[in-house]
């Protein structure tokens, strides 16, 4: 069974969080993804979701609190029963700028991801653009930080790969069996949705979901999280995104 989840920096233009969790029950998602921002005011949180069917079943949480504070992060994660955490991003002033910078950063990673393992919670890193583009050795940085953090599990964000101007279907077989999410988000034909820099409703845009949809299936992934950076409209993409995902 293929869980579909909503990725709530979506609607992070679109308060209260309350509301948004009400519309998205009714759009008819389970599953929610949360991200950083939110867990400011966790008892907020926890207040917004008690009146909805919706459950946080993973979440974006920065590399600061995963690293600094492992434990805070921990009882984040099992006080909204998550199945798994993913760091979501690096500050371009933080990224490294040659293999071995990619390599070392790797390691760093594997280290942070321990006592989240040791938890039995899956760490995993959710990648942008910036990871696809090709070191001086000609190696990937995402390819370099798998290497070096066997432990580490991807949420493939295929939005962002394809954005780098590369084959989804082909990443998602060389980490089958190390994705432990999808970002199903889509990309508009070029020129098209400028206001929304770009991106598309799942199933509106450009990508073939038949032929990625069928490589995750293969790869085992279960979990999907539907996701558009900057939508005009959240509603119309939740939904439109949530019919399109559940029959692919």
């Amino acid at each position: 069974m293929t869980h579909i989840s909503y990725q709530l920096y979506c609607s992070r233009n679109s308060p209260p969080l309350s509301e948004t969790l009400k519309m998205l029950s009714a759009a008819g998602f389970k599953e929610v993804e949360g991200y950083g921002a939110l867990f400011d005011d966790v008892d907020a949180v926890k207040a917004a979701f008690e009146d909805t069917d919706l459950k946080m079943t993973s979440s974006h949480i920065g590399l600061d609190l995963m690293e600094g504070d492992p434990a805070k992060a921990i009882e984040i994660i099992r006080d909204f029963g998550m199945r798994a955490a993913f760091v979501p991003y690096l500050q371009e002033d933080e990224r490294p700028t040659d293999a071995a910078g990619w390599t070392a950063f790797g390691e760093r990673l594997a280290k942070i991801s321990e006592p989240f393992v040791a938890a039995g919670i899956k760490f995993g890193w959710h990648n942008h653009d910036f990871e696809l583009v090709a070191t001086e050795t000609g190696e990937m940085p995402l390819d370099l930080m798998m290497a070096a953090a066997p432990d580490m599990m991807l949420e493939l964000d295929l939005g962002w790969v394809t954005r780098a101007g590369e084959d989804p279907v082909a990443w998602i077989n060389k980490y089958a069996g190390r994705i432990a999410a999808a970002h199903i988000k889509d990309v508009a034909p070029a020129g098209e949705n400028t206001d929304e820099d770009g991106w598309a409703d799942v199933g509106h845009g450009t990508m073939d979901w038949a032929a990625i949809h069928a490589a995750l299936q293969a790869a085992g992934v279960d979990h999907y999280v539907v996701e558009h950076d900057n939508p005009s409209d959240h509603q119309r993409m939740a939904t439109r995104s949530l019919a399109s995902a559940s029959n692919f």
